[in-house]
Parts: C-alpha cells; structure tokens; sequence
C-alpha cells in the first residue's frame, strides 16, 4: 500500500496482532503520513520478542497506526501524543471502535509533554512530519528527562538522507531505507 493509496482513501488497516485487519480511519485529516503496512510489518517483526507487555510511546501519533499496531500485538500498554485538535479526536474515536481500553490519547505538544519527568517506557517510536528537524530535538528531550532506560527500544523514521544523531549507547538493531525513507531501531545499552 503506498502513501498516494493511503491519501485518497484515509484509512490504514492493522497489519497484524489481534485487531488484524481492522480500520483505522482518518478522514479529514489529509496532512496525516501513516507509516505504510509493509514498513509496519518490518518494524514490528523485528519488534515481535520484545512486544509483549511492553509500555510504548508514540511520540507524533497521527492515525495512530503505530501505537495500535502495538496493542495488537500484546504491548502492555500504548501512550500517543498527539497536537492537532482534530487528529486527536479521531483518534478517540478510532479507538473507541476499536474498543482499546490500553491506549491512553493525549492532546499536547510532544516537546512540552518530554519537558516534565516522566518514566521510562520499553518502546518508544519517533516518526515526526518530515522536513521540521524534529527527531533529534525529541530524542535530546527523552534522553534529558529520563524517558528512556536500559533495553529501551527507540523506532526512528524519517526522510531519506536527513542526518542522524544518536547517543554512543544506542545500538543500531536493524535499519531499512526504501526511495524516499529510513527507518531505524535501536537498543539503549545503558
């Protein structure tokens, strides 16, 4: 399914996990770029013997492709950030269809919610609009506030041959780039 797809018919469907094949819609939201299902499938097969029970973030949810895609496949729990009002509530609503009671939505800028001390989470997944300069800021603030832990897995998406910075102790697990994007996920060593 390729992006152009995914813009004239606003909806992605879970790719696996217990809600497999199940819609999630996102009309009136055209500014949205869902991570696309084949990447989706990549991600959560290298994801597939640290998910279950895991407590995730989705930094820049979005359709909340991702963090549902996490449920479905046994996470603990899922925490999406979202800052624009109408994305949000379709996102309640998504998930209200759904019948997830494990995701918990919230209405905020991701760089003020990362400001506060929060816990760490297991898995963390950093997919900002492109173009803003916004993973490196993101991954600055869950460093600075102890958003992350030893284990902590950190997916990263973003547009193709956009600089990467990442900590000494974060080992590269996999990485895939197709024509337009790179995906990475990382290990925190320590």
């Amino acid at each position: 399914m390729n992006n152009s797809f995914l813009k004239k018919n606003n909806k992605v469907y879970i790719s696996s996990g217990k809600f497999k094949g199940r819609k999630i819609s996102f009309n009136n939201c055209d500014h949205l770029r869902p991570t696309i299902n084949r990447i989706r499938e990549t991600l959560f097969s290298w994801l597939s013997k640290y998910i279950k029970n895991a407590k995730c973030l989705d930094c820049f949810a979005g359709s909340g492709a991702l963090g549902i895609e996490a449920v479905s496949h046994y996470a603990e729990s899922s925490t999406l950030l979202e800052i624009e009002k109408k994305t949000f509530l379709n996102l309640k609503k998504n998930i209200k269809q759904l019948k997830i009671s494990n995701i918990k939505i919230i209405h905020t800028n991701t760089f003020y919610w990362l400001k506060k001390t929060g816990k760490p989470y297991d898995i963390i997944f950093i997919d900002p609009p492109y173009y803003q300069g916004l993973v490196n800021k993101t991954i600055n603030l869950l460093i600075n506030k102890k958003w992350i832990k030893k284990n902590s897995l950190i997916y990263i998406e973003q547009e193709k041959k956009e600089p990467l910075t990442t900590p000494k102790n974060w080992n590269l697990y996999k990485y895939k780039t197709t024509n337009q994007i790179q995906y990475y996920l990382y290990i925190v060593d320590s």
